[in-house]
């Protein structure tokens, strides 16, 4: 019987030891994501679909669904995430829907930490933001999607419900790039004690657990806030240090009315587009 390979065999070009090829197998397992069956895909789209519609504005369309919405979450299979979801639509339920527009308002109107315009977790306010927007916008048009006149592409109802529609693989990938901007909202949020943190809780089950480059990256974000490019731009100003801004001084770089995302179904039963 061959006596297995040395490290000195391995360094030296031979073939590699038994604990190298597990340690190789393990790590392309973890980088490449496990195949989900067609019910499994479906039901992620649903709960997709649930945050999308959950982290809209809560005009009275969405207000008026609210039943419905506590009714589906009801049926999805016992997970961290569905328990996050139902906690947030027994309080959603509850709410008067005045108040429900304030609180959605200075949650991720007025504040830059929990604002769910994702490129600028990732670009700030610099000339790159534009391009990755352009980027989104392609992205969506190459599948067949427009969302011309609705929200910017990169408000995360709307990457969220393009995710749902797109599937698991190119639809999740701008989620999945954007997970530090994502964990991040979640992070202001529960600093709030905000019922909205249960939402994004629940996105964060269906996303790759955090790498350490992640954990370091969120922890500048807080500490610092995202990159600021100076030359030819008007900044929002200076604030205190562990603040992008003090509650109701924050305009969103591109401003736009509260929307639903384009053709949004309220009725969670209603086929793909």
């Amino acid at each position: 019987m061959n006596p297995l390979p040395s490290p000195r065999a391995e360094r030296l070009g031979g073939p590699p030891s038994i604990p190298a090829l597990v340690r190789t197998r393990v790590r392309a397992a973890v980088r490449r994501p496990a195949r989900l069956t067609p019910e499994e895909t479906a039901g992620r789209a649903l709960v997709l679909r649930l945050v999308s519609l959950l982290l809209q504005y809560p005009d009275s369309e969405l207000t008026s669904a609210r039943a419905e919405l506590a009714a589906v979450v009801e049926t999805l299979p016992a997970t961290p995430g569905a328990e996050h979801l139902a906690r947030f639509t027994d309080w959603f339920a509850a709410q008067d829907p005045e108040a429900l527009e304030r609180h959605y308002v200075e949650m991720f109107d007025l504040r830059r930490k929990s604002s769910l315009y994702l490129t600028y977790y990732l670009h700030g306010d610099t000339r790159r933001r534009g391009m990755a927007l352009l980027t989104l916008g392609r992205r969506y048009r190459a599948a067949g999607w427009n969302t011309e006149g609705g929200e910017l592409p990169d408000h995360l109802p709307v990457v969220l419900e393009f995710a749902a529609l797109a599937g698991p693989g190119g639809g999740e990938a701008p989620l999945r790039q954007h997970r530090r901007g994502v964990e991040l909202i979640h992070r202001a949020l529960t600093d709030s004690d905000s019922p909205y943190r249960h939402v994004l809780a629940a996105l964060l089950t269906l996303l790759p657990p955090p790498t350490e480059a992640d954990r370091a990256a969120v922890a500048r974000l807080v500490a610092e806030g995202p990159p600021n490019e100076e030359v030819g731009l008007d900044p929002y100003g200076t604030y205190g240090e562990g603040e992008f801004a003090p509650p109701g001084t924050f305009v969103p770089p591109m401003p736009a009315p509260p929307t639903h995302v384009p053709h949004a179904p309220t009725s969670l039963t209603e086929g793909d587009r």
